[in-house]
């Protein structure tokens, strides 16, 4: 059958008639063409809006600079505390933060009124290698006496170049000595570790502030291995302070204590429920544990705590937690940004949501031992104490 040439060209030039008519009447469209050839009218006035600002504002305004306040405004309008617009600059900081890494001897230092009390040496570094401990007050370095100086002028006198020397005066108990320590490049790490006595029973303590880094189980891990190393009877997992972060941290994390079990389920409108279990390759299933809590312990951090004590894992210790019950999503933009919203709820291993239904905050977690105490106000630990004397009295 021969192809008629004509009636080709007729069909197309109806073709092109009907495309202009519908091009100008887009309403008239069937549903199912107008989705797809036709934008959304909402994006279409959006883009309008900033066109305008751009061409008319009276100041040269950048594309880019709108786009950034528009998502902006608009994360603000849900009215969601935990809800976040990450510029592409803030987003590739957050991929890619700034080393930490600084030139000294590796210790966490207080102002005390005869100089510097270090209240933690850091592992492997100079400090430890000369043999320095916590609870030591450094009184002078490089002859120099620390007494009275500010926190600054202290620890710019014992940080140098990598390689030098300084040599630093020691106060222990009612010992004094010097000690030489060579300077080395410290990255400090964020989770700390350390192991005291109680009633001579030798117990581990590891301060975890935040889960809000990839990785941060690896950190976790190394610390508990240390204490280990060093025979403890007991161990308390400080989560005081800590705002949360990512949940699969605190699934790994839980996993290094219990053997197995759930960890976390999350429930959400677009998301499918969802359960975390632990790995089931715990380094410490047994070992007496205690966890630290008080008002700003949230997010992952209640899960940990909240999943250690329903599996009885772990005494918990301090005030009740802050009382988030839902879960944010990050999605990365087209533009290099990035929204995190709130996508779901999530639920601890007994099937117990800590908040209050939606955004609102609720009653977070009992600690089991409850033990108040004002925040950076000076004197004894006394919730680290009751966590210490509990363990001591169950390991000992």
């Amino acid at each position: 059958m021969k192809s008629n040439p004509a009636a080709m060209l007729v069909a197309v030039l109806i073709v092109l008639v009907v495309g202009i008519w519908w091009g100008g009447h887009p309403n008239d469209l069937p549903g199912f063409l107008r989705g797809a050839f036709v934008a959304n009218p909402h994006d279409t006035i959006i883009s309008e809006a900033l066109s305008d600002i751009q061409q008319n504002d009276f100041r040269r305004v950048g594309r880019g600079g709108l786009i950034n306040g528009a998502i902006t405004g608009a994360v603000a309008s849900l009215g969601d505390p935990y809800a976040t617009y990450e510029t592409p600059a803030e987003f590739n900081s957050f991929n890619h933060p700034t080393s930490q890494h600084f030139s000294g001897i590796g210790i966490d230092v207080l102002d005390v009124a005869k100089g510097l009390l270090i209240e933690n040496v850091f592992p492997g570094g100079p400090a430890a290698r000369a043999g320095l401990r916590s609870s030591d007050i450094i009184t002078s370095a490089g002859g120099r006496s620390l007494a009275g100086l500010s926190s600054n002028a202290s620890t710019k006198a014992i940080r140098g170049p990598a390689g030098t020397t300084v040599t630093l005066g020691i106060e222990r108990g009612s010992t004094h000595f010097e000690v030489r320590a060579v300077r080395g490049e410290i990255s400090p790490p964020i989770v700390l570790d350390s192991v005291t006595s109680y009633h001579g029973v030798s117990i581990g303590v590891i301060e975890l502030p935040t889960f809000d880094v990839p990785g941060i189980h690896a950190e976790v891990e190394q610390a508990l291995e240390a204490v280990l190393a060093r025979h403890v009877k007991a161990l308390v997992l400080d989560l005081r302070d800590n705002p949360g972060g990512l949940v699969t941290e605190a699934q790994l994390v839980v996993s290094m204590f219990v053997a197995h079990g759930k960890v976390v389920t999350t429930k959400g409108r677009a998301q499918p429920a969802s359960t975390l279990y632990v790995t089931g390759h715990p380094i410490a299933p047994t070992l007496p544990m205690a966890v630290l809590v008080n008002g700003d312990t949230a997010s992952a951090a209640e899960i940990t705590s909240g999943a250690l004590q329903d599996h009885h894992r772990a005494v918990i210790v301090g005030t009740r937690t802050y009382g988030k019950g839902v879960y944010q999503q990050i999605q990365p933009l087209s533009n290099g940004g990035a929204v995190a919203v709130t996508v779901g709820e999530y639920f601890l291993p007994n099937g117990t949501n800590l908040g209050a239904g939606g955004l609102r905050r609720g009653a977070g977690i009992k600690p089991n031992v409850v033990v108040n105490m004002k925040a950076n106000t000076p004197g004894p630990d006394l919730q680290l104490n009751a966590a210490l004397r509990l363990l001591a009295a169950k390991a000992g």
